[in-house]
C-alpha cells in the first residue's frame, strides 16, 4: 500500500489528531527559533522593514478595528458565547459547548506559551502591550473559531471566510507593530491545531447532532452517512 493510500484510509479522527501534534510540535520549535533569535533578522525583521513602508492612517484605523475584534473581552468572552447562542438555536448542544471550551483552552495555551518564551514585541508598536509577543494570541483566537468553524458547519464558503479572517488578523498584528511575522504563524498553526485536537475528541458527538447527517440527502449516491473512525 502506497502512503497516500495509507493516509487517505486513515480515520478522520486520527488525520485531525495527527494534524494537531504535528501543529503543536511546529509552534514549538518555531517558538524555540525565534527566542534564540535565528530567523529573526532574515524573516522579521525584512517583513516589518516592508510594513513600516506601507503605514498610513487608513490602514491603520482598519487594523485596529481587527485589534478590538480580536482581544480582549469581546474575542476571549463575547465572541464565543454568541456563537455558542447560534449553535444552541440551531440543535447543537455539543458544537456550543465544544466551542466555548476549545476557545478557552486556545486562550489559556496562548498565554503560557507567552510565559514560556517571553519574546519581546516589536520596537515600531502602537499599542500599549506588555505581555510576550510569541504567539499572537488574536491569530490564535482567529485561527480557532475559523477551524472549529468550517469542522462543525462544514460550508465552503465558511472555509474561505475563515481563511480570509485569520490572513486579515495576521496582516493587522503586524502592521500595529504588535507582533513580528512568525509570532503570527505561531499563533495561527497553534489555533488551528487546538480546533483540530477538540474536533478529534468531540467527533461523534459532534457528528451525532450534525443535521445533515441525521437526515441524509435521500438521493441516490448523495452519501451523508459515512461513520467516523476511532
Amino acid at each position: 500500500m502506497s502512503f497516500r493510500a495509507a493516509v487517505r484510509d486513515l480515520p478522520p479522527r486520527r488525520v485531525a489528531g495527527i494534524a494537531a501534534g504535528a501543529g503543536v510540535v511546529v509552534v514549538l520549535l518555531l517558538g524555540l527559533l525565534v527566542r534564540v533569535q535565528a530567523i529573526a533578522d532574515e524573516l522579521d525583521g525584512e517583513w516589518m522593514a516592508e510594513i513600516l513602508e506601507m503605514r498610513g492612517p487608513g490602514w491603520e484605523a482598519v487594523s485596529r478595528v481587527f485589534d478590538f475584534v480580536g482581544g480582549g473581552w469581546f474575542a476571549i468572552w463575547a465572541l464565543p458565547l454568541g456563537i455558542a447562542v447560534i449553535l444552541l438555536v440551531l440543535r447543537r448542544p455539543w458544537a456550543a459547548l465544544v466551542f466555548i471550551l476549545t476557545s478557552a483552552v486556545s486562550a489559556g495555551i496562548v498565554q503560557g506559551l507567552k510565559a514560556i518564551f517571553g519574546r519581546a514585541r516589536p520596537e515600531d508598536i502602537l499599542l500599549e502591550l506588555d505581555n510576550g509577543s510569541y504567539p499572537s494570541g488574536h491569530v490564535a483566537n482567529a485561527a480557532t473559531l475559523a477551524v472549529l468553524l468550517a469542522v462543525l458547519l462544514a460550508r465552503w464558503w465558511i472555509v474561505a471566510a475563515g481563511a480570509v479572517y485569520v490572513v486579515a488578523m495576521a496582516l493587522s498584528r503586524t502592521y500595529l507593530g504588535a507582533h513580528w511575522l512568525t509570532d503570527t504563524i505561531g499563533g495561527a498553526l497553534l489555533g488551528a491545531a487546538v480546533a483540530l485536537a477538540a474536533w478529534a475528541v468531540f467527533a461523534p458527538q459532534l457528528r451525532r447532532e450534525n443535521p445533515r447527517l441525521r437526515h441524509p440527502d435521500p438521493r441516490p449516491g448523495a452519501g451523508g452517512t459515512t461513520s467516523v473512525g476511532s
